[in-house]
């Protein structure tokens, strides 16, 4: 296993924690760091419209942190392309976009893209991501078929969709058929010539199977999952105990 790590920790339940007063704490930037500093690859953020949790100065914020403090880390910012969000990546230049097909009133990402009907919207968000010298990645469901026209409209990556995996923790047949599924459409991605990122309901439980079957992913955005974990452990073991379950240290 390489020893750089994969795991982009998503630090939205901080700042949804964090909303609940009017006070600076828990803190965002300051999670984000001792995450960085334990050893994480860097942090994804998914700020909404109604800015329940991530705030557009959040996004800001860390875009500095790791710019002043962490330049070999990342930020990935995620959400659905639309103008404000398309001006926020513009302004903040990520490491990384993740488009996905989400509704505004959406909880949570729980769908990749319909590519037969978003090409039009899609091709013209990742061409202006791409202006702008930030990689691309595209939420998708664990479909062999769908890599193929994520490369076809000029996306770097993908991100397989694992909630339907998450959701097995107590069906382990289940969980099986899931990881077949997901394991055949990283190959798929792979042999397009795409990066695949995975995320969604990941744990310290469920992690080794994935990458015993899906070798080719190179990063895993985790966030209510790893949040849990941190409440009992602590932000930074929770590091490696994640970085451990993914065979790095």
């Amino acid at each position: 296993m390489p020893a750089a790590s994969r795991l982009s920790v998503n630090v939205n339940a901080v700042a949804m924690l964090r909303n609940r007063r009017d006070l600076p704490w828990p803190s965002v930037t300051g999670l984000a760091a001792i995450a960085m500093e334990a050893g994480a690859k860097g942090v994804t953020v998914h700020p909404r419209p109604d800015e329940r949790h991530i705030r557009k100065t959040d996004v800001f914020d860390l875009s500095e942190l790791i710019e002043d403090r962490f330049p070999n880390k990342e930020l990935c910012l995620e959400g659905y392309p639309s103008p404000d969000f398309m001006s926020l990546v513009e302004q903040a230049r990520p490491e990384q976009v993740l488009f996905v097909p989400d509704d505004p009133d959406q909880t949570t990402s729980d769908h990749g893209w319909d590519f037969s009907r978003d090409t039009g919207s899609l091709q013209t968000a990742i061409a202006a991501a791409r202006e702008w010298a930030v990689s691309v990645a595209l939420f998708c469901d664990p479909d062999p078929a769908a890599p193929e026209h994520a490369a076809r409209l000029g996306a770097e990556r993908i991100e397989i969709y694992t909630g339907p995996y998450g959701a097995c923790y107590d069906e382990p047949a289940r969980a099986e058929k899931e990881l077949d599924k997901i394991a055949a459409t990283a190959e798929s991605a792979n042999a397009c010539g795409l990066g695949v990122n995975a995320g969604h309901d990941l744990t310290v439980e469920n992690i080794p199977p994935l990458i015993a079957k899906a070798p080719f992913i190179r990063e895993m955005s985790i966030g209510h999952g790893f949040t849990a974990d941190a409440l009992v452990h602590g932000f930074a073991e929770s590091i490696s105990r994640f970085r451990k379950a993914m065979g790095e240290l």
